[in-house]
């Protein structure tokens, strides 16, 4: 992780922050790339434990179950892509250019950061494709949810649907469309990877995809009622 950048993830999701010693630190780096090789079904804190050569005890001190983990670690999925997109489309005006921005950003999410030495963010990319529906789609989704156990994805949609109503304050689902985009960038390249059947798309016109979803769907007039 990188210890230059501190992302602030809803303090529900852990018991201590593993952001604030080196063994927490570890502890999300390692389990980044543990859950990425075996999934979450079959990971453990014991073998979390056996792989960092630590204990379970000193574990459980950081999350009370692994379920509590996942949603941390999407959490910080979540957190990251918000920042990269606040931060490249500051100070640009066009609406329009800030979304080629961020769907630049979001097509480019499955790639590591060669900045963020400690964290593989390839592997939790995996991660988040393979696990994150597990994180809400739960029987507590509705409790979870008052605590504000996804907060991060519930941010990130909102900036980018405040940047769909600049470009067309019209369109009357923003929200909806935003979301969309996050999905579909994670479940086409998901499907052109595992069930080609399922799409045309592949890593490289993802972006173009996208794109036509993104202006054709803002560019259409709304419908009759």
């Amino acid at each position: 992780m990188n210890t230059s950048l501190r992302i602030d993830i809803p303090h529900r999701l852990y018991l201590r922050d593993p952001q604030e010693t080196e063994l927490g630190r570890r502890m999300i780096a390692e389990s980044i790339r543990l859950m990425d090789e075996i999934g979450l079904e079959q990971f453990t804190f014991r073998k979390l434990a056996q792989r960092m050569a630590s204990t379970e005890a000193s574990l459980y001190r950081y999350f009370e179950n692994k379920h509590r983990l996942l949603g941390y670690l999407v959490s910080w999925h979540w957190a990251w892509l918000r920042f990269r997109i606040r931060f490249h489309i500051h100070n640009i005006p066009s609406a329009a250019q800030r979304l080629h921005l961020i769907l630049s950003i979001l097509t480019q999410a499955h790639r590591d950061d060669p900045t963020t030495t400690d964290l593989d963010e390839a592997a939790l990319y995996r991660l988040v494709v393979s696990e994150a529906s597990k994180a809400y789609l739960i029987r507590c989704v509705d409790e979870d949810h008052r605590a504000g156990l996804f907060r991060e994805y519930h941010c990130l949609v909102a900036d980018i649907a405040g940047v769909l109503r600049e470009l067309n304050p019209d369109y009357a689902y923003p929200q909806a469309l935003a979301s969309t985009l996050l999905e579909e960038a994670r479940k086409q390249l998901f499907f052109s990877q595992h069930l080609p059947t399922l799409t045309e798309t592949t890593e490289n016109t993802l972006y173009d995809f996208l794109h036509g979803l993104l202006f054709g769907t803002l560019s259409q007039p709304p419908p009759a009622t």
